[in-house]
């Protein structure tokens, strides 16, 4: 146990930092809420600071450089622990929340998932709307990176934790010299993003609380909001286009913009090969989406199926989640794609969820290449990314990632199938959260919530989202034997 001393010693400091994320709904409380909530988020921040004091405390004289092992533990434990006290004040708040469902929900925001047990949210304080929207943001990118940031500051390295949390198949590419430069580098970029898409939400009607909070779920590509109907709330062109661009630029890697803001060109992000396939994804699934519409009846003209179309297959694929009609009801192709596409569209380094579509683009190229070598296999047949081969170790890592994500999704459904649930739910329900996308399909869709599960159905979706946010491998080296000995 006194191996481990050293990460609870920085758990203590990440835990003392996050108490300081109380003042933002603490602010909202005391302008437009009444006294009684300004005393439960102040009550969530004595609780968190005290525990986090505590556990510096015991833990002051073990600090130390954070070796592999120590960086996905750390990891585990923000993501475990950090839920926990930001679900104290929404049970406090909510009447009726039960701890389960307090939990998922704060879960579903720091992962940036966006599933909701919730209904009622536009009778919600704002304060309560603005923790669960504001959590998305800080997910968003990921907590850690900003500890990554500050670490060096407190004397204790990071770069274990940067490899821990950032997702994608190829994490040893430095942006900069030194990892806290890169990591403070990132957020810069993305508070810069999110500052433009505050302002614009508010240019084009939000209120200045409304475009507070989209804008934080937007960027973190989360997509809870402050109303039961989502953007339908606002059934207006000009908020959905903002959200739109927002969304796309959001699934989009930071490192990209952070490239091409140091080098004072767009070239870098107009040669990567990633990129330029998600951009194509979008494009011709905006497209064809449309036509399935039109095809069917369901809109009267291409314009009303492209503007629907649009704004849901960005949002779903970018693993936001926003809705602007029940897509649920729409030809059953539709909402499948859409699931499907939310598996894998958004880039790594970006704040979407999925498999990712580097992975996916690898995994093409990998399968290209075996069916050449089954026709001549003596051929030199790199996979090659860019202008550059990829090497056996990141395709060995890819393909590990996928056959463990194919258990996962198949073992979650099956312990979703064995307490009752019909097929379309349980796998749509598994698929949203290991993905992060948000809703689902069936009794967990668009226009219900999670709240319809039972306490054993929403702990598998809350460790299905944890999973997801941590890429898998990160949680499946636990439990390896070999991963608790010296």
């Amino acid at each position: 146990m006194s191996g481990f001393l050293p990460v609870l010693n920085v758990l203590a400091r990440i835990i003392l930092g996050f108490s300081l994320l109380f003042l933002v709904p603490l602010g909202w409380a005391t302008m437009l809420d009444h006294e009684r909530l300004s005393d439960i988020w102040l009550q969530g921040m004595g609780l968190t600071l005290g525990a986090g004091m505590l556990l510096l405390l015991v833990t002051r004289h073990y600090r130390q450089e954070l070796m592999p092992r120590d960086g996905f533990l750390l990891v585990n434990l923000v993501w475990l622990v950090l839920p926990a006290f930001a679900a104290v004040p929404l049970m406090l708040s909510i009447e009726g929340l039960s701890w389960t469902d307090a939990y998922f929900e704060a879960m579903s925001a720091l992962t940036a998932t966006g599933a909701t047990v919730l209904t009622g949210l536009d009778a919600l304080p704002v304060s309560v709307n603005v923790w669960r929207c504001f959590l998305q943001l800080m997910g968003g990118l990921g907590i850690m990176l900003l500890v990554v940031a500050v670490l060096p500051l407190l004397g204790l390295g990071g770069v274990q934790l940067y490899k821990a949390e950032t997702p994608g198949p190829m994490k040893d590419a430095r942006l900069t010299p030194r990892i806290a430069e890169t990591a403070r580098g990132l957020w810069g970029v993305y508070f810069a993003f999110s500052v433009l898409c505050m302002l614009a939400y508010r240019w084009v009607g939000m209120s200045w609380p409304d475009a507070f909070m989209h804008m934080c779920t937007t960027m973190g590509l989360g997509g809870f909001s402050s109303h039961d109907a989502s953007f339908g709330y606002w059934n207006s062109a000009k908020v959905e286009g903002v959200a739109i661009v927002f969304m796309a630029l959001a699934g989009v890697s930071f490192a990209r913009y952070f490239i091409v803001w140091r080098a004072r060109s767009l070239m870098s992000l107009l040669r990567d090969v990633e990129v330029r396939t998600y951009a194509f994804v979008l494009v011709a699934s905006v497209a064809g989406l449309s036509m399935v519409l039109v095809a069917h009846g369901t809109y009267p003209d291409y314009l009303s199926a492209l503007r629907a179309s649009a704004f849901h297959v960005v949002s779903l694929a970018t693993t936001t989640g926003y809705a602007s009609a029940d897509y649920a009801l729409w030809p059953v192709f539709a909402p499948v794609l859409l699931l499907f596409l939310g598996s894998f569209v958004s880039c790594a380094g970006s704040t979407g969820g999925g498999i990712k579509m580097v992975r996916m683009v690898l995994l093409i190229k990998q399968a290209r290449r075996e069916l050449v070598r089954a026709i001549h296999p003596r051929v030199v047949n790199p996979v090659i990314m860019g202008r550059a081969p990829i090497s056996a170790t990141v395709i060995a890592s890819v393909m590990a990632y996928m056959l463990i994500y194919g258990a996962t999704i198949l073992g979650l459904t099956m312990l979703m199938l064995i307490s009752g649930l019909d097929i379309v739910t349980a796998f749509s329900a598994v698929v949203a959260t290991v993905n992060n996308i948000g809703p689902g399909l069936g009794q967990v869709g668009p226009s219900t919530s999670f709240g319809v599960l039972t306490d054993f159905q929403t702990w598998i979706c809350t460790v299905g989202m944890l999973m997801g946010r941590l890429e898998l491998l990160g949680v499946m080296v636990l439990f390896l034997p070999q991963f608790w000995r010296k």
